[in-house]
């Protein structure tokens, strides 16, 4: 009986709800880390700095970075990462919540559908 071969590679999936109670930290946090890369190009630079300051998201999203989560794993390689972050209605007391049924979710499922097998 021979074992089937099985891949390497793990998609793994994380869901964060964050409660922003001082958007002008983060904010101020982003601009700071722009200003801090210094092999960012001038053009994308003016862009993101935009961006940062007009949504809490975004800078948010420039502060989270899936590479951090996983760079003292030991024993793996990320090789492939997308995120974002959006505004949201959230209610914990939510049934919506608690299932594990978020937006989204149904996409996932059909995504391990159509590459299972």
């Amino acid at each position: 009986m021979s074992t089937p071969e099985t891949s390497r590679f793990v998609r793994l999936r994380v869901e964060l709800v964050l409660e922003v109670d001082d958007e002008d930290a983060v904010t101020g946090a982003a601009l700071q880390a722009i200003a801090d890369d210094s092999g960012m190009p001038e053009e994308e630079r003016t862009h993101t700095e935009s961006a940062v300051t007009e949504d809490t998201a975004e800078a948010l999203a420039y502060l989270v970075d899936p590479f951090d989560l996983v760079s003292e794993v030991p024993g793996v390689e990320l090789h492939q990462a997308s995120w974002s972050s959006e505004r949201i209605d959230y209610d914990p007391d939510s049934p919506d919540w608690e299932d594990g049924e978020q937006d989204g979710d149904e996409d996932y499922a059909e995504d391990d559908e159509m590459t299972a097998g």
